[in-house]
């Protein structure tokens, strides 16, 4: 059992392949060993196909191999039918004798009910190896059923003053190359993605993924008056929308109209809505009220700030955020990124 970190590391990193493919469900990585060798891997590729259990017992054709193997997954295997059959039934009718678990899942159908179905038909199982690691993989999903709510990264740019954008001026970018690029690929990563009517109407934003590969996030923008005509991108019907407004509006292609009370409660409105529709993450990219409004709250659990160097001296002056700061990467000579996670 030397071996069970090495493994599980493995398995992780198996599972990061599933990187903004698999949601509503989790990441998840297997690596199947006998005697210290590698008999098979698999990870969960993208959600309604088999889950990463399956992927690598099935590529193992020989099932004498199973006999003293042992079975690492990054999560809880799952014991109840939804898309795909129970996993824990798999390994149980390979005669896998041992089970290495990351973490317990925390989805009330699993929620160790596929830990004492292995021990009951005389698994040995062993939980808990790189736990944090394993839920640091499943942030999004653990915050989803934790605190039934997305997981949120607020995200902006500032200047190396502390300002947002130029005095008077509209779509101010202010950011490099690689940030746009990296900007672009966390979106491909994410689930969906909001701003407010002010950074609709001062930069018009696509909110896709053009610099990266990847699905489209979700766009979500708050417009109370629906003042917002279909003459901006963000209304074009070429990926799904979420517009929330005091309004009652029908639906449009691609495009659904949530009528809710902008009252001081809104955030809550939103996320409620959100966590209905099985939404596990959200970016708020902008703009500085929109931002405030989250912080103010105390409801983010993430944030990216690309620190540029560039002086403007003037302008709109950068929301103010407290939180640990877990990495500062440079970019190039121009940015530099600081991500903070919330201190609970």
């Amino acid at each position: 059992m030397i071996y069970k970190e090495i493994f599980m590391k493995r398995a992780i990193q198996l599972a990061k392949n599933g990187l903004g493919l698999t949601s509503p469900n989790p990441m998840v990585g297997c690596v199947i060993e006998r005697n210290g060798l590698v008999l098979s891997e698999g990870w969960h590729y993208k959600n309604g196909m088999d889950h990463a259990e399956v992927k690598a017992i099935n590529r193992i054709k020989n099932e004498n191999l199973f006999l003293d193997s042992t079975l690492y997954v990054t999560l809880e295997p799952c014991v109840h039918f939804g898309k795909t059959p129970p996993c824990v039934d798999l390994i149980i009718k390979k005669h896998i004798p041992r089970v290495i678990i990351g973490i317990k899942d925390p989805f009330n159908k699993i929620k160790g009910l596929g830990i004492k179905k292995l021990r009951e038909s005389g698994i040995e199982v062993i939980e808990n190896v790189l736990k944090n690691q394993c839920r640091i993989l499943n942030k999004r999903f653990f915050t989803f059923y934790e605190k039934n709510r997305p997981y949120i990264i607020l995200k902006w740019a500032q200047s190396y003053d502390g300002f947002i954008t130029f005095k008077g001026k509209k779509n101010t970018c202010i950011s490099g190359i690689y940030a746009k690029q990296l900007n672009h690929k966390w979106r491909s990563e994410e689930d969906s993605i909001l701003v407010g009517k002010k950074t609709v109407l001062n930069d018009n934003p696509k909110l896709n993924v053009r610099e990266w590969f990847g699905y489209n996030p979700i766009r979500i923008f708050i417009d109370k008056k629906l003042n917002i005509s279909t003459s901006f991108f963000i209304l074009d019907g070429t990926q799904r929308t979420i517009v929330f407004t005091e309004k009652k509006k029908e639906n449009k292609k691609n495009t659904e109209y949530v009528q809710i009370s902008f009252d001081k409660k809104i955030i809550n409105h939103i996320l409620n809505h959100l966590y209905k529709k099985k939404i596990l993450s959200l970016i708020v990219e902008g703009g500085k009220k929109t931002l405030e409004s989250f912080i103010k709250k105390n409801i983010w659990d993430e944030c990216r700030i690309f620190i540029c160097k560039k002086i403007l001296k003037n302008g709109l002056i950068a929301p103010k955020i407290k939180g640990k700061i877990f990495k500062k990467i440079y970019l190039d000579n121009q940015d530099q990124l600081v991500i903070k996670f919330h201190e609970i």
